[in-house]
Formats: C-alpha cells, sequence, structure tokens
C-alpha cells in the first residue's frame, strides 16, 4: 500500500519533547486512533507500544527512538518517537536529520522545560517545520496562555499562533474550540472517545474570537493576496486561513498550537489532523527536489526529483540490532526505489553492498516487504559495513547526502570484565554497541590498558553496561565516572622551528618544519565555502609553495600533529580549537621520509604547547532546578559551592525556577544533595553545553591526579 500512496500524502513526522512531557503516550493515542494497536498500553505501566527496551518498562522512559507507520484519512504517516532524556540525545539528532515535520509535545503545567528548548534548537538547525501540542491539560496547575507566552518568548518569539483552546481546566477540563473554524467540541463516554460539537461557550467568545483576529493577521503577512483581501473584507474564510496557514507552516515560519490530553484521549484525533493538514509531504520539502553532493568534492552536485523512477538517494540513519535477524539498517530512502536483493553503492565508505531483506518495522516487530519507495523510512537487513550517517546510492550514479553530527561524550568510565569468558565476549558488545551509537565510544588507555566507555551521561553509560549484562550475557566492574576533559593553547607560538635529524648506520631521518599554533575559534572562510555545517575540532593549513617540502610527505605532517593532539600535552586529554599553518621547512633527498616529517611536527607541537599557554578545558552543564520558594537560596548556595554560575532565576507556577551553569565534575550525586536539601521537594535536569577553561588551582590538582594515580586506580 506504501509504494501506491501519492507522496503528497506522505508525513514523516517525529514527536519531541522534554523527557515526560508526553511524547510516547500521545504516539501511542495515535496509533490507536490510526488503527495500528487495538488496545492502548500506557508508559507508566511498562505497556508503552514504541517503549519496547526491557530498560524502558522499568525506568518509565523512552531510551531509543522507535518507528512505526500508520495511516490516517487516505494519507500515511511514517512516525518515530523519540526519547527526552539529554542522555539520548543522539536519537533525537539523527531522527531530526531524516524526517519532514514534528510534532512538540510540552506539558501545560511546565511550560517549556529544558531538553525541549534543546530540541526545539536541533530542529532549527535542520529547518523542520514543526506544530506544537499542549498536553495535561487536565493536570492542576495548566495554563495554556502561559504556556504560548512561554513558548514565544524561550522559542519562537513572533512565529507562534494558537489554533486551538481548551473549555475548562484541570479536572473541568472538557472541550476545544478551534480557533480556525470557530466551533466549538465536546468530549464525553468512559475514555472521552466520544467528540460532540456544542456552541463556543459564551465566557470564552472574545477570547477566541481575539486569537482567530491574530492568526487571520499571522496568515496574512506572508501573502500579499491574502493581505489584500484581509485589509478590504477584514476577514479570511477557513480555506484561505488553511491554505496559508500550511504554506507558512511547511516553510517553517510559522508554528501552529494545538492542546489536549493524551493521556485523557482527548483531542490527540485533532493532532493527527493539524499534522496532515499543515506539516509538509515530500514533495513540499525545498521543491521536491533533493541536493546531493559529489564524492571527491563535497560541493553540490545536481538536484534530484523526489520520485519513484529517481536515481537511488538514501540514507542510513540508524544502526539496530536484532537477536532474530540480525543487524538492522534503518533507512530513509528520498528518491528512487530499493528492492530487495540488489546491490547499492555505499557513497561513505566506497563499498558496494547487498541488499538482504526489506522490513516495514512496527517498533520492534516486523513485516517483509519487497522494496522501500522514496520518502518510506524503513529497515534493511544484510548491509555489513554501513554506519549511521551514510549515503546509499546506485552503482552507477554515486554521490553523497548531507550526513548526521554527532555529539561528543562528555563523561568516561572504565568497565572490566569479571572472568575470561566476559572478556572474550565483551569486545563483541562493545563493538555492535559502539556501532549502533555515535555519540558512545570506546577506547584502551594506554598506560594502564584498562577499557574506558565513554557518553553522554550517567545515566546513557548505565544503559550500555545494563544492555551488555542483558543482550550479551557479559558480567563487567565498573569504574567511578571521569570527566571528559580537553586541552587546548590561549596563545600564538609563530614560526615554531624543529629539525629532526638522526643519522644512523645506513640511511637516516632528516624532517625540519616551521609551523604556526594558534587558537582556532571560528571557521574560516574555505569553511564556509566549503558549507561546512560545524568546524573541525582542528584545523591544519598547508602554505608550502614548490618544493621546500615535497608533497608526499605534508601528509605525514599532518599525521604528526593529529597524533599529538590524541596524546595531550598537560594531562593527556585530547588537544581541541587549534589550527596549525605549515609555512616552511626543508628535506633531504636520500634521509627525509613520511616518518621523519611525522616525528618533526610533533616535537614541533610540543614546544609550540610551551610557548601557546596550553590549558584544560572542562565540560560545562547548563543545569536547571525546578524548587519550591522556601528552599531556593539553599540551593543557590550549592551551586555556589560547585563552582556554579546562575544565569536566571524566575516563576514556573507555583514553583521557583534556578538556571545555572555548572562544570560536570561538581554535579556527580547531586541529586542525593539536592533531595536533602529541598526535603526531597526539589528536582533538576542537565545537558551539555559547552568546554570552558577550569580554573589553575583546580587545573593543577586535576593535572596531578591524572599522572600521579596508581594504575589500579585510573
Amino acid at each position: 500500500m506504501s509504494a501506491r500512496t501519492p507522496l503528497n500524502k506522505v508525513r514523516n513526522i517525529g514527536i519531541i519533547a522534554h523527557i515526560d512531557a508526553g511524547k510516547t503516550t500521545t504516539t501511542e493515542r495515535i496509533l490507536y486512533y490510526t488503527w495500528k494497536i487495538h488496545k492502548i498500553g500506557e508508559t507508566h505501566d511498562g505497556e508503552g507500544t514504541m517503549d519496547w527496551m526491557e530498560q524502558e518498562k522499568e525506568r518509565g522512559i523512552t531510551i531509543t527512538s522507535a518507528a512505526t507507520t500508520a495511516f490516517w484519512k487516505d494519507h500515511q504517516i511514517n512516525i518515530i518517537d523519540t526519547p527526552g532524556h539529554v542522555d539520548f540525545t543522539i536519537e533525537v539528532e539523527r531522527s531530526l536529520r531524516v524526517l519532514d515535520g514534528w510534532v512538540a509535545v510540552f506539558d501545560a503545567s511546565q511550560w517549556v522545560e529544558p531538553q525541549s528548548e534543546t530540541v526545539w534548537k536541533q530542529a532549527d538547525k535542520y529547518g523542520v517545520p514543526r506544530i506544537a501540542f499542549v498536553n495535561k491539560m487536565d493536570k492542576t496547575g495548566w495554563d495554556f496562555d502561559m504556556t504560548i507566552d512561554s513558548i514565544r518568548k524561550r522559542l519562537a518569539w513572533n512565529k507562534v499562533v494558537a489554533i486551538q483552546y481548551p473549555i475548562g481546566q484541570a479536572e473541568t477540563f472538557e472541550g476545544i474550540v478551534d480557533i480556525v473554524e470557530m466551533k466549538a467540541y465536546h468530549f464525553e463516554g468512559d475514555s472521552w472517545e466520544k467528540i460532540t460539537e456544542i456552541d463556543v461557550p459564551a465566557d470564552l467568545r472574545d477570547k477566541c474570537e481575539a486569537l482567530r483576529l491574530e492568526l487571520m493577521e499571522k496568515v496574512a503577512e506572508f501573502d500579499d493576496s491574502l493581505m489584500e483581501k484581509y485589509f478590504e473584507a477584514g476577514e479570511l474564510t477557513v480555506e484561505e486561513i488553511k491554505k496559508g496557514l500550511r504554506a507558512w507552516v511547511t516553510k517553517n515560519d510559522l508554528y501552529a498550537v494545538t492542546c489536549g490530553s493524551a493521556l485523557q484521549n482527548i483531542w490527540v484525533q485533532m493532532v493527527i489532523d493539524a499534522a496532515v493538514e499543515y506539516l509538509p509531504s515530500p514533495v513540499d520539502v525545498n521543491d521536491g527536489q533533493l541536493d546531493v553532493k559529489d564524492i571527491d568534492s563535497g560541493e553540490i552536485l545536481k538536484s534530484i526529483p523526489v520520485a519513484a523512477d529517481s536515481s537511488l538517494a538514501a540514507i542510513a540513519f540508524k544502526i539496530a540490532t536484532d537477536p532474530f535477524v540480525g543487524t538492522l539498517c534503518y533507512t530513509r530512502v528520498y528518491a528512487g526505489t530499493l528492492k530487495a536483493g540488489s546491490y547499492v553503492y555505499n557513497a561513505t565508505t566506497w563499498e558496494k553492498e547487498r541488499v538482504g531483506r526489506l522490513l516495514q518495522m512496527h517498533a520492534n516487530t516486523r513485516v517483509e516487504i519487497d522494496e522501500i519507495s522514496a520518502w518510506n523510512i524503513w529497515a534493511i537487513v544484510g548491509l555489513k559495513d554501513t554506519k549511521t550517517g551514510d549515503t546509499l546510492c546506485d552503482i552507477n550514479d554515486k554521490f553523497l547526502v548531507e550526513s548526521i553530527e554527532f555529539p561528543q561524550p562528555v563523561i568516561s568510565v572504565s568497565v572490566e570484565p569479571k572472568s575470561k569468558a566476559d572478556q572474550e565476549k565483551m569486545g563483541m558488545a562493545l563493538s555492535k554497541l559502539a556501532n549502533e551509537d555515535p555519540s558512545f565510544r570506546v577506547r584502551t588507555d594506554e598506560e594502564t590498558g584498562q577499557t574506558i566507555i565513554s557518553g553522554m551521561g550517567e545515566l546513557h553509560l548505565d544503559i550500555i553496561v545494563d544492555r551488555m549484562r542483558r543482550e550479551f550475557k557479559v558480567e563487567c566492574n565498573v569504574g567511578a565516572p571521569q570527566v571528559a576533559y580537553r586541552e587546548t593553547i590561549k596563545g600564538i607560538a609563530a614560526d615554531v622551528e624543529h629539525k629532526y635529524s638522526k643519522q644512523t648506520w645506513g640511511r637516516g631521518q632528516y624532517g625540519h618544519v616551521i609551523i604556526t599554533f594558534e587558537p582556532y575559534k571560528e571557521m574560516d572562510e574555505a569553511d564556509i565555502k566549503a558549507e561546512a555545517k560545524e568546524k573541525p575540532v582542528n584545523k591544519f593549513v598547508n602554505k608550502i609553495v614548490g618544493w621546500t617540502i615535497p608533497k608526499e610527505y605534508i601528509p605525514g605532517v599532518e599525521k604528526g600533529l593529529n597524533e599529538s593532539y590524541a596524546r595531550g600535552f598537560l594531562a593527556g586529554y585530547p588537544m581541541v580549537d587549534i589550527k596549525a599553518t605549515l609555512t616552511f621547512g626543508s628535506y633531504h633527498d636520500v634521509d627525509s621520509s613520511e616518518l621523519s616529517f611525522k616525528l618533526a611536527a610533533s616535537k614541533a607541537f610540543q614546544a609550540a604547547c610551551r610557548k601557546a599557554q596550553a590549558s584544560l578545558l572542562e565540560p560545562i552543564m547548563k543545569v536547571e532546578v525546578n524548587t519550591p520558594e522556601e528552599y531556593m537560596w539553599d540551593i543557590i548556595g550549592q551551586i555556589n559551592s560547585k563552582r556554579g554560575r546562575i544565569e536566571e532565576m524566575w516563576d514556573r507556577w507555583q514553583a521557583k525556577i534556578v538556571t545555572a551553569y555548572v562544570p560536570l565534575s561538581e554535579m556527580f550525586g547531586y541529586m542525593t544533595e539536592l533531595r536533602s536539601a529541598s526535603q526531597g521537594r526539589a528536582t533538576y535536569s542537565m545537558e551539555f553545553d559547552h568546554y570552558e577553561e577550569v580554573p589553575s588551582n583546580v587545573a593543577t590538582k586535576i593535572i596531578q591526579d591524572r599522572w600521579f594515580k596508581l594504575p589500579e586506580e585510573e
């Protein structure tokens, strides 16, 4: 059926929000009302359809994104439900990359929460249109007007319009006013499944008419013909409002806000209607064209029409291990048709791959299919060397689709197998988990020989260790959390020279380089021209002219620098934000080699670190504490004692919100301290924000601990 669905009736959407805002509950209702499931499972009972992992059922949170397909009013809706916890931000990032529209869910009693702000900014980065669903209108403390005001102030100032308004509040919440059509609906029945049209309540008519006036003004602002008619008649028809609203939501210029209660089954059907009505179809995105890049230069090569008969263009956005079918490669087909048993070209790895089976996914269940047509999101079995972000295309038409950016880990722990049998299995388990999750990294400490795993937070690594135990039957001991520090330089070391010369019996070694090192803080013109979305960690520039250094030795210089960056200088942490410009050098006809220049560059870098004031950087977390007012000053004192910097204090309903920036190293065990200071009534959330220089007294202790710590304590 999917292959026969016209592209203008396909919607690829995701559900995003802060943790506990009700994303998975909303998705569950969407599946129920679209007849994808016949019984509603509650997330808090561990029975949600999309939360299928054992860890998700136990914790009542979403850990991994899950995909499904449903049908509603002759439209096909491909849906991805994403996690709300910041530790699993990679799941949101890669889903945002491949979807056309989003439903952002907000808790009506909490307004815009930290992770909602984070995922909204991620959607802004990819330019993904979205509508908002203000959930939990039945909850005590809700305030629809304040939620919209919060969305405007924190996310999208003048781009927000309400298209619905609630009737009643908290326990008296019983209906919705449709602002577009100026119709009201009342909900009845044991599960509020019966919807009855009623008159707009008299006490809400003025408010709703004002909102409709605002809606018409916003819609008319973007269209000259609608603006002219609005000025002449002072009114737009329902069809004109819908047409104009769809046009501007699709272009990411307006965000329509709906409301309801997913848990109480109120108005979720109308959220599906709004997604179909206002979010873009594949042919609405970039005028139905996909820009692809040249494999070698990375520049735009051509545009491919979005159609089933176009050349194949697909991106692998998620790898998962299934105990029954092996490795699943979740794939978004942008153009063309992918057929079971065919061969595709991985333009990222330059390898040919054979497509085995094709599966239409519904969370962790699957249906085998023969082909995946343009703009569908399903899974491939049988790809051996494909990773997250890789481009799949036709063997005879090779190009790259824009890839996915991966966040850098901020926390590490050591893991040691409990037995020799566990040791043999642990390597395989960690390799598979790292293949699934690009924000999870594994390395071996060169000094201690320990295996170090790194991730986005304590919960992230806790889930990884739990998965090793359950899925791969690996028992291991876990060390204390370690902060992922970085190193950099603060000054400029101009024309640092090193001449590496070593004479032995036979052929010697000779490499001579002059390099300027400086902080690399912003993209330079070359990066901008290459349309880099994010500057590289470090930058190497070759300004050698002629044969001062033969070009075959230049890679040795860059390799020597990269290896030095990885080893660090002060405490053995990776060096970042450094620009190295090779300006001059010399070589020997017989004794020079790539190795000689690699060693010369490495020595030059060490000398530069002494001149350019090498410094230690630490991850700084954005922390938001929700506390009753009587505990606020105690909590501020706690934050100050942790080298925190208070950014903002404001009210959210009956609570006080404190926003601060605090070093990650100070946040371990903070939940226990917070509960103690607030009698268990305060809560907090945090996310990585940026790296910042460590104060000198703290840096000295970190460096000493790093170098003088006994191996068994590492």
